[in-house]
């Protein structure tokens, strides 16, 4: 009979023989990371470390209890009441982290007599929260509309409510669905929206607020998610809504947000500072968007990449683990950082670079990452 340990090291030597293993180490010294979601290095910027300077000075380090103790301090309730007028609705709640929003949400909201129809490709928190809940839930293919309104056509009589959960930018592939035709099939089968905003935030809309806001659909939105981890550079997610019963709800079933201290004070003045600095970065967005769009096309010269999609986020798919890691090493050597993600995080035989150029890139830092991947491009022909 196999004991614990025999069972565990025979699974972590399969992953390693697949060279699937993860390990935890120092990123490699560099000149320019384009692996990391901080999209607009706002982790060292001035007016972001004095408000969390302050805030420590304020309330101590640590919020000192859960929040329906007395960790509801009110650092957090200012940063609420700022992400509500940003987000423009009048409801939202906290939590420790974007993907504890995800699974609370997931888990708690949806009912028994309820049908959630998800995007194959949403985070592994909204999957992890709908493994947990109560409702049945169904993944139409990636970014297939036609598909999903099949199911709504199929599912429409069959549940008390149906809710439908998408990404508005995906963080593997940089790319995200219609919103305008997602907003009409919402009025055409009353379904409840949840709006995965994370990566889309800073990057998009007239003031940051995401994708939804861009698109000018975000009213039509039931739920959006978010978090300060990414673009504003803190820790932390959140939840906004237009329907109070969804905030009561979790506040008083989500376990999630019960019984966790919460948000540390220097997080949540963080995430204050940083929203002034996305609110006020018009013409670095414009900049930083003409930068991305014009790595895209070249991208797609050389033979690397789609230019339909216009994100941060560029995937460049390789297809097997060896090749990924391999051109990962080719520009580290470089001083150069990107992300190489592997199987289980994306389909098997999808193996690719990550690259995540954020606003401080310039157009000389991507001509370099351009020769090393024509250089690899044609070696493989």
């Amino acid at each position: 009979m196999e004991n614990l340990v025999e069972r565990l090291q025979r699974q972590l030597a399969d992953r390693r023989q697949k060279g699937l293993f993860r390990e935890l180490s120092h990123s490699i010294p560099h000149k320019l990371d384009l692996s990391a979601n901080d999209y607009f290095q706002l982790r060292k910027h001035p007016k972001v470390i004095t408000a969390s300077e302050n805030a420590i000075k304020t309330y101590g380090t640590g919020s000192g209890a859960s929040p329906l103790v007395t960790g509801f301090l009110p650092c957090h309730s200012q940063l609420l009441d700022k992400l509500l007028r940003w987000k423009h609705k009048p409801f939202g709640m906290l939590f420790n982290s974007g993907f504890m929003a995800n699974q609370a949400i997931f888990k708690h909201i949806p009912g028994d007599k309820d049908l959630v129809l998800a995007d194959k490709l949403v985070h592994h928190s909204m999957l992890q929260g709908m493994t947990f809940g109560k409702a049945k839930f169904l993944r139409y293919p990636h970014l297939d509309l036609g598909k999903l309104e099949e199911l709504l056509i199929k599912n429409k009589n069959n549940f008390n409510t149906i809710f439908v959960a998408t990404e508005s930018v995906f963080s593997m592939d940089g790319d995200y669905p219609d919103l305008h035709r997602m907003a009409a099939l919402k009025k055409e089968y009353e379904f409840v929206w949840i709006l995965d905003e994370a990566h889309a935030i800073g990057y998009w809309g007239p003031n940051g607020e995401g994708l939804a806001y861009d698109k000018e659909i975000y009213d039509q939105v039931d739920i959006i998610i978010g978090t300060l981890s990414k673009a504003l550079a803190s820790s932390g997610g959140y939840v906004v809504s237009k329907t109070k019963e969804f905030i009561d709800y979790l506040i008083n079933f989500s376990g999630e947000f019960i019984y966790s201290t919460y948000l540390a004070p220097a997080q949540v003045a963080a995430g204050q500072a940083a929203i002034e600095v996305i609110k006020n970065a018009g013409e670095t967005r414009n900049r930083y968007k003409k930068l991305v769009n014009s790595f895209r096309t070249q991208l797609t010269e050389i033979g690397l990449g789609k230019d339909e999609f216009f994100s941060q986020i560029i995937p460049i798919i390789i297809g097997n683990t060896d090749d990924t890691i391999s051109l990962k090493n080719q520009l580290g050597k470089k001083g150069i950082l990107v992300g190489a993600i592997r199987p289980p995080t994306v389909p098997k035989g999808t193996d690719r670079l990550r690259i995540s150029i954020h606003s401080e890139v310039r157009e000389s830092d991507l001509s370099e990452v351009l020769e090393v991947l024509r250089i690899w491009k044609k070696q493989k022909k």
